[in-house]
């Protein structure tokens, strides 16, 4: 496995958070977000397989986005888990680099706020400083909507 370029407390300029709101406890939501290979069923265009380890700390997952002929291969390390409550990883892939969070609130009524934030280190140079504009409103857009399908089928129980 590459070496972690990026130390999870070192955010990249590039930030983007959503949050959803899931009719279900944080222990099931916290257990089907990390059951890493389902997460495809609801990150759109995308296909995800652990290459290496069980799920937990220090396991390689790889996610493989397409899109027509546009291939994006997102590799991350999971670097801290603290079920049910949060998840940390680190993304070391060639375009996609820094650190990840998700978190899980447990709230009244069996209910649980998700929040996932990422922080990418966008290439250096005029790549990066024309990238980033063009991809944080899409990927903000695309996180929102990827969470809604997460508390979907987490509340529909075809999660675990």
């Amino acid at each position: 496995m590459p070496d972690r370029p990026t130390d999870p407390g070192a955010p990249g300029v590039g930030e983007v958070t959503a949050q959803v709101i899931v009719a279900a406890p944080a222990e099931r939501v916290f257990a089907a977000f990390v059951t890493w290979e389902r997460q495809g069923e609801w990150l759109p265009f995308t296909t995800v397989r652990l290459v290496e380890g069980d799920g937990g700390v220090g396991s390689h997952v790889e996610a493989v986005t397409t899109v027509g002929p546009a291939v994006l291969r997102d590799e991350l390390l999971v670097d801290h888990l603290d079920p049910p409550y949060e998840v940390r990883v680190v993304h070391f892939g060639k375009v996609l680099r820094g650190p990840g969070v998700m978190r899980c609130t447990p709230l009244a009524g069996g209910r649980t706020q998700v929040v996932m934030h990422e922080w990418f280190h966008l290439p250096a140079g005029v790549l990066g400083q024309v990238a980033r504009p063009l991809l944080w409103p899409g990927s903000k857009l695309s996180l929102r909507v990827a969470l809604g399908r997460f508390a979907k089928l987490v509340e529909s129980g075809a999660l675990p």
